[in-house]
């Protein structure tokens, strides 16, 4: 089985001190020519896709709350729009920028997101991100500040109310997204100058969605797009979360520890796609990992980025430093727990980028476990996903 690789991009990568090391480039962090570089390097490495992180206040060491801190990269650039920015500097590798649904209104997305589809010509992804910190609602200031929120360093947070209805509201948002999506049928576009028809009015469809966060009509502004339902991917490290994958995913990101762990999870996932009673094909797992990658000291070199730092570096995801052919060794074995892929987050850039695409590849690719080329250019055929038609197209 050939298995699937994704990098996660951030900043000047997952460590804070990354900005400081010798080979970063931090008066080009908020230049389109230095997200271009990255995608092209992982592009090179003939990677699935990429994610773009994104948020909707400043980075911040605590969660809840800005830390105050100016030793730690602060602002980035939107992600949907760097996505879009790349997209034709790039010709295979998806693009998956993150968009949030707690203060994003879901039309804008769908349109966002269709239109990166089109750009890319099919290789457009979304990554759905819900958000309860109280400085990002009062950047808006159209809801009631949220509570509090409980926090275990080893999961996510403990789900108060007010968080179910953060998923809730995200999954609402998601099928809205969806809806959008298939309002335009694939041949609404007749472009009929004899006729002076642009566009068949009964394959546009009003999607009447009506629920308790949001009541859109329809139908979208932006024709369907080539893959006609972008991916939809989430990152979940509980049962809330993982339920919220089945329900709106296609590919959800998890962190294990281990092994063992890894299998734990992909167990609790098929539970959660059984508890919610998903009807789509089952979710592409793929497991996160903060990787630090040299051929003689990386872990040498994570510490003096701790040290930077001023203190060693913590993650929701399992922290790899070592030599590429190692994290090979460890990807093919936590692949046999049932993952299907992999996202790593490079705790450097570009050192570590560089290291995934012409160290650790080509490893993988002697053990016979990745591609040598591009197969397709569709994002969801790469993941052996198929093109859905559109919900609307029986009613015409």
């Amino acid at each position: 089985m050939t298995l699937h690789l994704a990098v996660a991009l951030d900043g000047a990568g997952w460590h804070p001190a990354a900005w400081r090391a010798g080979g970063a480039r931090p008066d080009r962090l908020f230049t389109p020519g230095y997200w271009a570089e990255l995608v092209t390097e992982a592009e090179r490495g003939l990677l699935d896709f990429v994610t773009f992180e994104d948020a909707l206040g400043l980075q911040s060491s605590h969660l809840n709350e800005p830390d105050g801190r100016l030793d730690q990269v602060r602002g980035r650039l939107d992600a949907v729009l760097i996505a879009s920015r790349v997209a034709p500097l790039s010709s295979w590798i998806g693009l998956v920028p993150t968009a949030g649904t707690t203060h994003t209104e879901p039309f804008h997305v769908a349109i966002g997101i269709a239109s990166l589809d089109h750009i890319s010509r099919g290789r457009a992804g979304w990554r759905p991100q819900i958000s309860g910190r109280p400085d990002h609602v009062a950047h808006f200031g159209r809801r009631p500040p949220f509570p509090p929120q409980d926090y275990s360093r080893d999961r996510d947070p403990v789900f108060g109310e007010h968080v179910l209805d953060l998923f809730a509201e995200a999954a609402d948002a998601v099928e809205v997204v969806r809806r959008l999506w298939d309002s335009w049928e694939d041949d609404a576009e007749i472009r009929d100058v004899p006729t002076g028809r642009f566009v068949d009015r009964d394959r546009l469809h009003y999607i009447d969605f009506r629920g308790e966060w949001f009541s859109v009509k329809g139908p979208s502004i932006t024709p369907r797009s080539p893959q006609g339902q972008p991916l939809v991917t989430s990152l979940a490290h509980d049962t809330l979360p993982y339920e919220f994958a089945a329900r709106s995913s296609d590919v959800v990101y998890v962190t294990p520890r281990d092994r063992e762990d890894a299998a734990a999870i992909v167990e609790s996932v098929r539970a959660a796609e059984a508890a919610v009673g998903r009807t789509e094909p089952p979710l592409r797992i793929f497991a996160d990992l903060v990787v630090f990658l040299d051929a003689r000291d990386a872990a040498g070199r994570k510490a003096r980025l701790d040290d930077l730092d001023g203190a060693e570096l913590d993650s929701d995801a399992h922290v790899f430093t070592g030599t590429p052919e190692e994290l090979a060794g460890l990807l093919l074995e936590w692949r046999e727990a049932g993952l299907e892929g992999f996202r790593l987050r490079p705790g450097e850039l570009p050192h570590d980028l560089v290291a995934i695409t012409r160290s650790l590849v080509p490893a993988l690719q002697n053990a016979g476990a990745f591609r040598t080329a591009y197969d397709t250019v569709d994002l969801r055929g790469r993941l052996g996903l198929a093109r859905p038609a559109s919900r609307y197209a029986k009613a015409s």
